[in-house]
C-alpha cells in the first residue's frame, strides 16, 4: 500500500489504490467493473471502444528549455507548452480523487545498465494487466530516473485549457518524466509512449533503439527484424527452431541486443494453429488479453476471423507464454538485420542483400504498403513510409538514428537483407501473397550463410542484388519481374513505386551523405 507521501505526489490522497496486483486479482477487478469478459479457454476479452489503434495526431511533447533543442519538432512531434501540460495534470489529479486506481511498478529494458523504472497508474484494471504483461515484471531498481504514466480513459482533455487537438491526448513531459493519457481505451498508448521515451533517452548513451523483433539460434547468432504492422515481424521471429528475444522493441548496446519489454503484442486477425502455432497457443491461455475479437457470449468462444470491429485485433501476453522465449531478454550482436516490407504493388524482390548505404536508405524510408480493407477508405494499394520503421516514436532527428545504425553495422560487419512478404505475380487483387513457407526458407538460408556465395542479378531500377536460387524456393520467384505475365505492366509499376521512394526521400536530402541518396532507385538510367 502506498505511503502518504506517495499518495500526495500523485494526487491520490483520497483514492483507493490497488498496488501491484497480479493477474488473477486484476481479472477479478476487471470483471467486477464490467471492463472485460473471460473466454472459455481463459484469456481476458476486452473491447477498446472508439479507438482500436493509436491516435498519432493526439500525441504531444512539452517544449521547454530541456527539449527545445533536442526534439525534432513537427507534425510527428507536436509541441505543448508547460502551462497547458500543468493544467491537464491538475485536471487528471482532480479526476482521480475518490476513484479506484491501479498501480504497477515495473521497468523497461532487460539490460540493467539501461533500464528505466516506470510507475503505471491506470483507471482500468485491464490496462494494469496490459502494462504488467507488456513490461518487465520485477520491482524497479532503486535508482533515479523513474518515469510515471497516468492513464485515465475517462478523462476528457479540453483543447482550450490543455493545448490538445481534441478531447483525446497523449502528452509527454520529458523533463518531469511524466506521461498523461486521456480519453482513449486503447492500452497500446501506454506501451508506445514508453518506446518513445527509450528512443529519446538511449541514443546519447550509444544505444540504438529499434522497432524490431529479434531471435537467436542455438549458437547465439542473432537476427533482428524491422517492419511495420502486417509485414510479419512478430510471426517470423516466433520461429520454433530459434529462441525469441522479443517481438517489438529492442536496444543495441556495446554488449549486444536487449529486449525493452517483458511481453508480446501480436496481431491475431485470422490466426490459426497451423499458421502461427506458438502465438495461437497464447490465445488459449490464462493471463492473455484479447482485444476487439469476435466473441460469443453464450459459448464464451472466440472467432479470430471476425474483423467487424477492426483488422487490428491483438493479443497481449507475457513473453513467458512463448515456450522458446529467452529467459533474460539479452543476446549478442546481430549477424543479420532484416527489413520486412509487405509490398502490395508486387514490385520488390522476395529477398535481396543490401549494401551499407542501401541499408540506411531503406531504414530511413521504412516502406510497406496498405491494402484494401485494412483501413477505412483504403480501396487500392497505398504506399506507406514510416521513417526508421517507427516514425511516430522518434523524438530525435531521423538521421541521428540512421548514423547510429550505420556505425553499428560497420563495427560488427552485419549483413542486411530486404525481404518482401507481400505480393508476387502482380499487385494486390491480381497477384498472390508470398507463401510464408517460402519466406521462412529464404530467411533461414540468408541467416545460415547459404546465400553468401549464390550468384545474384541486379534489379534494374532499385539496384537490389537478387539471389538466383535459394533452397526450398522456386527460382522463378526470386526475380519479381519473372512472376508477372505482363512484363511491361511490371516495369511501369516498378517505375511508379521508385518515384514514390524518391519523393519520400526528398526530406532527407540535406541530412545524409550523397552515397546514401544514390543507394536509392535509379530513375535517371531508366528515364534516359
Amino acid at each position: 500500500m502506498a505511503d502518504i507521501a506517495t499518495r500526495e505526489e500523485y494526487g491520490l490522497e483520497f483514492s483507493h489504490i490497488h498496488w501491484n496486483l497480479k493477474a488473477p486479482a486484476l481479472y477479478e477487478e476487471a470483471i467486477k467493473r464490467g471492463e472485460a469478459k473471460v473466454s472459455a479457454n481463459g484469456p481476458l476479452i476486452v473491447d477498446t471502444g472508439q479507438f482500436t489503434g493509436r491516435s498519432p495526431n493526439d500525441k504531444f511533447i512539452v517544449k521547454d528549455e530541456y527539449t527545445e533543442n533536442l526534439v525534432d519538432w513537427g507534425a510527428v512531434n507536436q509541441s505543448m507548452d508547460s502551462d497547458a501540460f500543468a493544467n491537464m495534470h491538475a485536471g487528471i489529479r482532480a479526476f482521480m480523487q475518490d476513484r479506484d486506481v491501479f498501480v504497477q511498478d515495473l521497468y523497461v529494458g532487460s539490460d540493467e545498465g539501461y533500464q528505466i523504472p516506470v510507475r503505471i497508474i491506470t483507471q482500468y484494471a485491464w490496462h494494469s494487466l496490459f502494462a504488467r504483461n507488456m513490461l518487465i515484471r520485477q520491482a524497479p531498481p532503486d535508482s533515479p530516473g523513474l518515469y510515471t504514466v497516468i492513464d485515465m480513459p475517462g478523462f476528457r482533455a479540453n483543447p482550450d485549457r490543455h493545448g490538445s487537438a481534441t478531447s483525446t491526448c497523449v502528452a509527454m513531459n520529458l523533463k518531469e518524466r511524466l506521461v498523461l493519457i486521456a480519453n482513449t481505451e486503447y492500452a497500446g498508448e501506454i506501451k508506445k509512449s514508453l518506446f518513445s521515451i527509450m528512443n529519446f533517452e538511449l541514443p546519447s548513451k550509444g544505444v540504438m533503439p529499434m522497432h524490431c523483433s529479434a531471435n537467436h539460434d542455438e549458437d547465439g547468432k542473432v537476427a533482428v527484424f524491422f517492419g511495420l504492422s502486417g509485414t510479419g515481424k512478430t510471426t517470423l521471429s516466433a520461429d520454433q527452431s530459434r529462441t525469441l528475444i522479443g517481438d517489438d522493441e529492442h536496444g543495441w548496446s556495446n554488449a549486444g541486443v536487449f529486449n525493452f519489454e517483458g511481453g508480446c503484442y501480436a496481431k491475431i486477425i485470422n490466426i490459426t494453429p497451423e499458421s502461427e502455432p506458438e502465438i495461437y497457443a497464447t490465445t488459449q491461455r490464462f493471463g492473455t488479453i484479447l482485444e476487439n475479437i469476435g466473441f460469443d457470449d453464450d459459448t464464451r468462444t472466440t472467432d479470430f476471423t471476425d474483423a467487424s470491429k477492426t483488422e487490428n485485433t491483438r493479443a497481449a501476453y507475457p513473453i513467458s507464454h512463448i515456450p522458446n522465449a529467452s529467459k533474460t531478454g539479452l543476446a549478442g550482436h546481430p549477424s543479420d538485420i532484416i527489413f520486412l516490407t509487405a509490398d502490395a504493388f508486387g514490385v520488390l524482390p522476395p529477398i535481396s542483400k543490401l549494401t551499407r548505404d542501401q541499408a540506411l536508405y531503406h531504414f530511413l524510408s521504412g516502406y510497406t504498403a496498405k491494402v484494401a480493407g485494412t483501413e477505412r477508405g483504403v480501396t487500392e494499394p497505398t504506399a506507406t513510409f514510416s521513417t526508421c520503421f517507427g516514425e511516430p516514436f522518434l523524438p530525435l532527428k531521423p538521421s541521428s538514428y540512421a548514423e547510429l545504425l550505420g556505425r553499428k553495422i560497420d563495427q560488427h560487419d552485419v549483413r542486411v537483407w530486404l525481404v518482401n512478404t507481400g505480393w508476387t505475380g502482380g499487385a494486390y487483387a491480381t497477384g498472390e501473397r508470398m507463401k510464408l513457407s517460402y519466406t521462412r526458407a529464404m530467411l533461414k538460408a540468408a541467416i545460415d550463410g547459404e546465400l553468401d556465395d549464390v550468384p545474384t542479378e541486379q534489379h534494374p531500377i532499385f539496384g537490389l542484388e537478387m539471389p538466383t536460387h535459394c533452397p526450398g524456393v522456386p527460382s522463378h520467384l526470386l526475380n519479381p519481374r519473372n512472376t508477372w505475365q505482363n512484363k511491361s505492366a511490371y516495369d511501369k509499376q516498378a517505375l511508379d513505386l521508385a518515384k514514390m521512394f524518391k519523393e519520400n526521400f526528398n526530406k532527407f536530402q540535406s541530412d545524409v551523405s550523397k552515397d546514401i541518396i544514390l543507394a536509392g532507385p535509379n530513375l535517371e538510367t531508366i528515364l534516359n
